[in-house]
């Protein structure tokens, strides 16, 4: 076996790696670029090399960095992780060529389904079903149009070297189909390099059904269940689970037969999956093969009790498959939720910031949590925002379901905006409860998961208050004397009783409360009712007994910005100062930027008369094309920014005078 391994990746499967090769007795090479000098997966690897600035195109993606660094370390193995240089085709040749071993699959395997369209070639001739397109190369717009008529509507564009939901649209009519092929294209070439593009009939009701493949070098190759990932946005995984509920054992082993057929179609060795559309019907279509490990992997460890990355190391090593297929067994049910810094009611556009508190559920047996930040990290602009993988397993779905909700309540983040509240409100709802799945799940159901606040406003703002107040008490220093009335510290009046105001402010909108308080409670005046509060506070966690009810909430008081945790919810309030001088980022008539990012295009000229909705700027973030749109008619006065530029957040790009300002 190897004893030293080189990890070319970040973050939580970084970690993940690491974990596994030291469990092996394996030392671990880190590699980091600038903007990771403090990441959790350097300080656990054994060693760790500096390959670049934060960018990763000049860091993680510098494949002949990445060989030196191994030759130097005396590492006799990479293991690419995901993204990045995992399934690039050049990396793979040059790992061979340099006399170290590549834990994924041959060049050639990588290189074969590379392509969608020769992958669709292949698999057609392996007897692996298709969904009906053009998987041709010749890429002439008027031909594209005509193979789209010939598909017909709905269809998707796909970006033949694309992954991860990038260069994808679902186009309609015809009348969308110019613009969508162009943006497609566009995305593709930033992302991939490589614009071309496929055409596929887009199966309104579908599900996302993959099977694990495992290859070994000495001919034989196994299917590990199934993961069902319907569940999506941006046609990127957001939900993941193991089995796929509802399928027959008929269809299991079909699916699971025509993924192995695929693999071995392709001479394929190591971890792999291969991925179906699954329709209404009970019929199921290829749709790709990712040539590396998934990042829903841990799904599938945890109802089949293997260590995917181990069985890497060890195919890798040449050793036969750990199980033949008779012997692989599942148990349970598994369910995985990606933690996402994102704002789901803004689209899930990206964030960045700090992790500023970030307190996580217990791990056992039946909680998993796979990550690659700790608190005080930052989430910046350069890579995914993915903060963690949440895994839960049990007996049964139902029985699964239930410890992801009560998980993802237990999963508790301050300083930046995250999708937990939306996770939390998906793995709850009935339709999930019940299965109804399919890759417009999100869509179909937007209505329950974006449900109103847990919290009644006037009770959150008294917990939020019972919270600031207790948490001043321990901060102050007690008094010798007990029963000195310098002791209490409820703002005492000697023969009155003192009201003390406290300023709330919660979004654009500042509540004034007033609180008189006692020795052992509160009476809070809030909007217009009085509330009796008995709150005790213990670190972050704060026992509350509100007009008799009892409740408790976990919060985080940092700068006089508050956020309470309750029931997978937030409430998040600032103690209102008049000096703050709050004023909007962008002024009337003008567009600002929504996040950090890079500028990809500019589609407007000064003088130019622009219609409501129309776009503007195209910005790059996080991998993720974002148009920032005309808010009304009207003409661009100045234009801020030109393509290739960095802007931060909040930043004015583009300045428009609206017909309205006329």
């Amino acid at each position: 076996m190897f004893n030293k391994i080189l990890i070319a990746n970040r973050g939580e499967i970084a970690c993940r790696i690491i974990q596994t090769a030291h469990r092996m007795g394996i030392r671990c090479v880190a590699v980091y670029s600038e903007a990771d000098a403090d990441a959790r997966h350097v300080a656990m690897a054994d060693e760790a090399f500096l390959i670049g600035p934060a960018a990763s195109s000049e860091s993680y993606l510098k494949a002949e960095k990445i060989i030196e660094v191994a030759k130097e370390s005396g590492a006799q193995a990479v293991h690419p992780g995901y993204g990045f240089l995992s399934e690039n085709t050049d990396f793979a040749e040059a790992c061979e060529a340099n006399g170290i071993a590549f834990i994924g699959p041959p060049s050639s395997a990588i290189a074969a389904m590379g392509s969608k369209s020769a992958a669709k070639a292949i698999m057609d001739k392996a007897g692996v079903p298709l969904v009906p397109g053009y998987h041709g190369s010749d890429q002439d717009p008027e031909l594209l149009r005509k193979e789209a008529e010939k598909c017909g509507f709905p269809l998707l564009l796909k970006a033949v070297a694309g992954g991860g939901g990038k260069g994808m649209r679902v186009v309609e009519n015809m009348g969308e189909f110019d613009d969508a092929l162009a943006a497609a294209k566009r995305e593709a070439k930033n992302a991939f390099g490589n614009p071309d593009m496929l055409i596929e009939r887009y199966l309104t009701q579908p599900r996302h059904v993959e099977i694990q493949v495992f290859c070994d070098q000495h001919g034989n190759g196994i299917y590990l269940a199934e993961r069902d990932c319907s569940v999506q946005r941006r046609h990127q995984k957001v939900l993941e689970e193991a089995p796929a509920p509802g399928l027959s054992e008929e269809t299991r082993k079909a699916m699971g037969d025509a993924a192995v057929r695929a693999a071995q179609a392709i001479n394929y060795v190591g971890a792999g999956t291969v991925e179906f559309l699954y329709d209404v019907d009970g019929s199921f279509f290829f749709m790709e093969m990712n040539t590396r490990l998934q990042v829903e992997h841990p799904v599938t460890e945890m109802v089949t009790g293997q260590d995917l990355v181990e069985w890497q190391l060890k195919v890798a090593w040449g050793d036969p498959l750990p199980l033949v297929q008779e012997q692989v067994k599942t148990r349970g049910h598994a369910i995985e939720a990606r933690i996402y810094a994102e704002d789901p009611d803004q689209d899930f556009l990206p964030a960045t910031g700090t992790l500023r508190y970030l307190s996580t559920p217990a791990e056992s047996a039946h909680v998993r949590v796979d990550t690659g930040v700790t608190e005080g990290d930052e989430i910046s602009i350069h890579y995914d925002p993915m903060i963690a993988k949440l895994i839960v397993w049990d007996e049964t779905r139902d029985q699964a379901v239930n410890r992801m909700v009560q998980a993802l309540e237990h999963y508790r983040i301050a300083g930046l905006k995250t999708n937990i509240r939306f996770l939390h409100a998906t793995v709850d709802s009935q339709p999930f409860r019940q299965a109804d799945l399919t890759t417009n799940f999100i869509a179909t159901h937007e209505s329950l998961l974006f449900p109103k606040p847990k919290l009644d406003l006037d009770k959150a703002l008294v917990l939020a208050a019972g919270f600031i107040l207790e948490q001043r008490k321990s901060a102050e220093p007690t008094t010798a004397d007990p029963w000195s009335p310098f002791a209490r510290k409820n703002s005492w009046r000697m023969n009155s009783e003192f009201a003390q105001p406290l300023s709330l402010q919660v979004g654009d909108t500042i509540h004034e409360l007033k609180i008189l308080e006692r020795d052992d409670r509160y009476q809070v005046l809030a909007g217009g009712s009085v509330y009796h509060l008995n709150a005790r506070l213990d670190e972050d966690y704060l026992q509350a007994v509100l007009n008799g009810h009892r409740l408790s909430v976990h919060g985080n008081l940092h700068n006089n910005e508050l956020v309470l945790f309750y029931e997978g919810d937030t409430f998040k309030c600032t103690v209102y100062q008049e000096s703050y001088g709050l004023e909007d980022v962008a002024g009337e008539g003008s567009l600002a930027a929504p996040m950090n990012g890079a500028i990809v295009a500019v589609q407007a000229k000064v003088g130019d008369k622009v219609t409501a909705g129309q776009s503007l700027v195209i910005m790059e973030a996080m991998k993720m094309e974002h148009a920032i749109k005309a808010p009304a008619d009207g003409v661009v006065s100045e234009i801020f920014y030109a393509e290739g530029d960095q802007v931060a957040e909040g930043a004015e790009l583009i300045a428009i005078e609206t017909e309205e300002a006329e």
